[in-house]
């Protein structure tokens, strides 16, 4: 996910937090609006979550 974060704050003049908030609200979307992909989505936006701490 931090590249993800990265590419939002160089290609959309987002700062990391704008960026971090932008992610967590599409995931959100995603995961209301096809429920089915709700464990993918977990797993493709937390992947990055593990090598942050």
């Amino acid at each position: 996910m931090n590249e993800l974060i990265e590419r939002l704050v160089k290609d959309a003049g987002l700062t990391p937090d704008q960026a971090m908030k932008a992610v967590e609200s599409i995931a959100g979307f995603v995961k209301e609006k096809f429920p089915m992909l709700g464990g993918a989505v977990d797993q493709i936006f937390g992947a990055g979550n593990k090598n942050d701490d």
